[in-house]
């Protein structure tokens, strides 16, 4: 009876083990499912990926040097040019229209400049007859004065008397002269205005060269029309000779370097072109964001260093992708950059052990868009937790469901 009792009491000790698992398997947490990757070496580069554009390298402004009438010019976007080739012709610009006041002012100015010339050959002629009259007063005064007829004073002042009448025929020839220039001058005005120009004799022109041998690349005012100096007529450069212009973030060109690696993509081909920073130009300026947000930018000059034959199909202001390189490590510690957080002044991240999530503190040396450069913290063959979420905390069992190559 003994045995029975103690077989009895072992059945019941068994049976409350046995629920007592149960309800603690039925409230234990389950793992929690996570994105995991695995810790990598290799080469990790750092970019600063902008679009930008091509642009000639050296391009020239041929220009209107003076004011007049430009012929239409005859080259196009595209045409082969030579150095000193005459590119446009300026002639004189036709004189404006005259309206009845205007017309009949300048006849007006016409009549009096002829009564000022008939005027001033008047003048003329009484001063020429004045001085032939003191020459012959000097010869009769100095026969005199031989004779001791006449005294010195007599004489004296007769020679002043004609050098007084030459002056006043010298300044009356000079009148004459300015009043026959003058008339000429409003004849030749009023018959601009009338278009009562000698059609046999050639305007006289002006003709503009170019001062390259190159390629017209655009032409700013190809029909005839009226310019004013500095009026742009057409644009010469080698459209071989390019270079790549990228505006960036001027928080971003403070890391860019001249001489730093560019990979050039999306430039109409899917090989990728080579290129290298030549300059960063030291001055920032002001740019709208398409979501309406003003952007200090910088302009980096890139030189293309593929083989011409490459991109010979690039022309100018044509649109590339571009990747700077600003950071390169070789044989680095790669992680996802979505396995990174902060906490507190730290980086840390989540990492898997067995069937656990175990916090790691880690030194992080670069940042791209995707991977992070790991200096400390985490070795080659770990798996982390990727984009972990508030319930993953230390110790807490976790399942992987995927796993991202780094």
């Amino acid at each position: 009876m003994s045995m029975h009792v103690a077989v009895r009491r072992i059945a019941i000790a068994g049976t409350f083990i046995a629920v007592a698992a149960l309800v603690a398997w039925a409230v234990m947490p389950g793992a929690i499912p996570v994105e995991t990757a695995v810790v990598a070496k290799g080469r990790f580069i750092a970019t600063v990926d902008e679009d930008g554009k091509t642009r000639v390298r050296e391009r020239y402004v041929v220009a209107a040097p003076l004011a007049g009438r430009l012929g239409r010019l005859h080259f196009k976007a595209g045409d082969q040019i030579k150095s000193d080739d005459a590119v446009a012709t300026i002639t004189p610009s036709p004189a404006p229209l005259m309206d009845p006041r205007t017309r009949h002012e300048v006849e007006e100015r016409l009549g009096a400049a002829e009564a000022n010339e008939e005027r001033a050959k008047a003048v003329v002629e009484r001063a020429r007859a004045q001085s032939d009259q003191a020459n012959a007063d000097l010869a009769r005064t100095r026969t005199l004065a031989g004779r001791g007829a006449a005294t010195t004073q007599a004489l004296e002042h007769a020679e002043l008397t004609v050098r007084t009448a030459d002056r006043d025929l010298r300044a009356a020839e000079l009148l004459d002269h300015a009043a026959e220039h003058e008339l000429s001058q409003m004849r030749a005005l009023l018959a601009r205005y009338a278009g009562n120009t000698n059609l046999n004799e050639a305007p006289e022109s002006w003709s503009v060269t170019a001062p390259i041998a190159g390629v017209v690349l655009k032409v700013a005012q190809e029909s005839e029309t009226i310019v004013q100096p500095g009026t742009p007529l057409l644009e010469v450069g080698d459209p071989h000779d390019l270079e790549i212009v990228v505006d960036v973030l001027s928080t971003d060109a403070v890391e860019i370097r001249p001489g730093a690696d560019v990979t050039i993509i999306h430039w109409g081909r899917p090989e990728p072109l080579s290129g290298r920073v030549r300059r960063v130009e030291p001055a920032a300026f002001t740019k709208i964001s398409t979501l309406g947000v003003e952007e200090q930018r910088v302009n980096v000059l890139v030189d293309i260093i593929s083989p011409a034959e490459q991109w010979a199909r690039l022309g100018d202001a044509y649109q590339v992708d571009t990747q700077i390189v600003v950071f390169a490590k070789d044989d680095a510690t790669i992680v996802p950059a979505g396995a990174l957080f902060r906490r507190g002044d730290q980086w840390s991240v989540y990492a898997v052990k067995g069937d656990r999530a175990e916090l790691h503190s880690v030194e992080v040396l670069r940042r791209s868009g995707r991977f992070a450069a790991i200096g400390s913290g985490l070795t080659q063959g770990e798996t982390v937790i990727v984009y972990p979420s508030d319930r993953v905390t230390s110790g807490v069992r976790v399942a992987p469901r995927s796993q991202t190559a780094p």
